[in-house]
């Protein structure tokens, strides 16, 4: 986006603003960036492209420049947990990942100019792999399974072993209901992972065991490590020298630790997060230098940093970086690759010079330069919300350098629910956002209780109490907005995805405070989530509103679809068909309802989607969708937005 000369600003209402920040421009030039491996001095990763149907591409950076190596039709991505993660490995010249459509583990060479062309290790059945781990002694890819080979029951998970030979599989790790983090040290001698059961999630509490390894490659007896009900383990990783490192938050906050001489030292204590919900697969947080010192990223009031944690006086020492988002930390000789962002700089894939302090972006998830006259900056905020409580939020003032509004007049807001629930809100440059607010929308990004980078007690504060403090939290911030005076207090508006697309659909149903909202495959009837819903969140519900069916009356309670007589506000859905997370029947329920009491509606369903929605497409409907459906109920022009959407019941 070139930059022109700025003329005076003209005043025009609030929300309907002309910007040149397009739904078109988000998705034609933007991809998701996740999954860094490093061999050598080359830096993997894969990129999420919703111009090519949302396929994930492996690419590579080496001697200066990034290259495909399995593009589109290839889709790196695994349905285990169906959140995936963990799609791919590589080990000295070898790529071993999955492939979406049939979820078969394949393998190809990428060290030659001309990789080799892929080879399926492994049938085309019921399983589905993940998280893998090479065992160079033993000839064989270690990985966790998810078995779906038994029709109407649960899945089976499992760390298995795969014969690179022959494909042959072999069971190593058995009877918990989920596992992760397979990990070999570095002579192959032992074997950590991290397992956890029902009803808890990785963020609730989780084992981390290591075991020893025989020379025919089975494994000695498991020895618990650390770990319980109430101790959250994420990413054991091996040091050079063979100590097994990893993050807890048994102090409150997962902080990092590590096994010398059989006991568990604590590295560093502090009020911050070293660690990740565990929603996906690989997620990493720091890595070894060849020294044994450890380059960490942590977060501390929403903001993520760079650090070396010395291993020997523990001391550690801030790496100064112009980003406050980083995740997805990978270390290799000399160097470090992660995942950056800014609140003027989108995600981007950097390399960070570990002697000179020189980093440099290798590739950006957004494309084009953005004239900072059309970006809202962040505004971390702290808010009052219920029983005395303070909550989070970061906010985003209207900004656009061609217009200003009219005068007396203040901005409708948008107030956004993350997904999750156990999730968080960033503030790197999103042009989703900025979508909004250079169209004289404000938007409030709310970290509600329940949300991570805040440590274990706020993300414990929706224990028992989804649909209760999510809700009251994202009120909150919009009432102190309205008390502030930054936005217009009949015209505010909710909207989220997933686990926010229900925090949405509550709001709307049990307070009347919102004037419009977006749920965006959103969560309308818990009971239904809770008895369809696949493996790894089908308890989930235990911890957030109460163990079903002991506690039915409580997830009725707290299910929109039941008081839908409650409802006045005007409400757009958005679902993908193909979702397993969200059942389609939930949007559909919510949509019958509203129509029957004759409310201003409209549902837009996307099929081939899943939970999210990856192509295109359907992307760049749905924004333009909803700015059509807010057009029309704000009673801003309708030629804001470049499409029109049937809303029925609409005066």
């Amino acid at each position: 986006m070139t930059r022109s000369p700025v003329a005076p600003p003209k005043a025009r209402p609030f929300g309907a603003w002309e910007s040149p920040i397009t739904a078109r421009l988000i998705v034609a030039d933007s991809v998701s960036l996740d999954q860094i491996a490093i061999d050598g001095q080359d830096i993997y990763w894969l990129e999420g492209r919703a111009r090519e149907a949302g396929c994930c591409v492996l690419t590579r950076y080496r001697d200066g420049k990034c290259e495909d190596l399995l593009p589109a039709p290839w889709n790196v991505r695994t349905r285990v947990h169906e959140y995936g993660g963990g799609a791919y490995r590589i080990d000295d010249g070898i790529a071993y990942f999955s492939h979406f459509d049939d979820q078969r583990v394949w393998r190809m060479g990428v060290e030659t100019a001309n990789p080799s062309a892929p080879q399926a290790i492994t049938p085309a059945d019921t399983r589905r792999h993940a998280d893998y781990a090479v065992d160079r002694l033993h000839a064989r890819l270690v990985a966790v399974c998810e078995d779906h080979g038994t029709k109407g029951a649960e899945a089976v998970n499992r760390i298995v072993a795969i014969d690179l030979h022959g494909g042959d599989e072999v069971t190593l790790v058995e009877g918990n209901d989920f596992y992760a983090s397979p990990r070999f040290s570095p002579d192959g001698s032992a074997l950590a992972w991290l397992s956890w059961n029902h009803p808890d999630m990785p963020w609730d509490g989780t084992s981390l065991w290591l075991a020893n390894v025989y020379p025919d490659g089975s494994l000695a007896t498991p020895q618990l490590v650390a770990g319980s009900r109430r101790e959250s383990i994420f990413q054991p990783a091996w040091s050079p020298s063979g100590e097994l490192y990893f993050t807890s938050d048994r102090s409150g906050w997962w902080n990092l630790y590590r096994l010398r001489n059989g006991t568990v030292e604590a590295l560093h204590p502090m009020a911050a997060e070293f660690g990740r919900a565990q929603w996906n697969f690989g997620v990493c947080t720091y890595g070894f230098e060849t020294d044994g010192n450890l380059i960490c990223s942590f977060v501390q009031d929403g903001k993520w940093h760079l650090a070396r944690l010395d291993a020997d006086n523990l001391t550690l020492t801030g790496i100064v970086l112009p980003f406050n988002s980083i995740s997805d930390v990978r270390v290799g000789d000399g160097f470090a690759a992660f995942i950056a962002g800014a609140p003027d700089t989108a995600n981007s894939i950097v390399r960070l010079d570990l002697q000179s302090g020189e980093w440099k972006i290798l590739r950006r998830a957004v494309d084009l330069e953005i004239d900072p006259g059309y970006l809202s900056l962040p505004q971390a905020i702290d808010f009052p919300t219920a029983n005395g409580l303070l909550a989070h939020a970061f906010f985003y003032a209207p900004r656009n350098r061609d217009f200003c509004g009219l005068p007396g007049q203040r901005p409708p807001l948008l107030t956004i629910s993350h997904g999750g629930p156990t999730s968080t809100a960033s503030t790197m440059l999103n042009l989703s956002i900025q979508y909004w607010t250079s169209r004289g929308f404000a938007v409030v990004d709310v970290n509600y209780g329940g949300s991570t980078g805040y440590g274990r007690a706020y993300r414990e504060r929706l224990y028992g109490q989804w649909g209760v403090v999510d809700v009251d939290d994202a009120i909150a911030a919009a009432r102190f907005l309205i008390q502030r005076g930054d936005v217009e207090c009949e015209q505010i508006a909710i909207r989220g995805s997933s686990a926010g697309g229900y925090t949405t659909l509550a709001a709307l149903t049990f307070h009347d405070v919102f004037k419009a909202g977006a749920s965006y495959y959103g969560v309308s009837d818990l009971e239904s989530l809770a008895r369809d819903c696949h493996k790894f969140e089908s308890r989930y519900l235990d911890h957030l509103v109460g163990p079903y069916p002991a506690a039915q009356a409580q997830y009725r309670e707290r299910s929109p679809i039941h008081y839908t007589d409650r409802l006045s506000a005007p409400l757009i859905l958005f679902q993908g068909l193909d979702d397993k997370v969200v059942p389609p029947n939930q949007s559909q329920a919510m949509f019958n309802a509203l129509d029957a009491k004759r409310l201003p509606v409209a549902y837009i369903t996307f099929a081939g989607e899943q939970h999210g929605f990856r192509r295109a497409e359907n992307i760049r409907r749905a924004l333009e969708a909803e700015l059509y459906f807010y057009a029309r109920v704000f009673g801003f022009a309708d030629d804001t937005a470049p499409v029109t959407v049937e809303i029925k019941n609409l005066p």
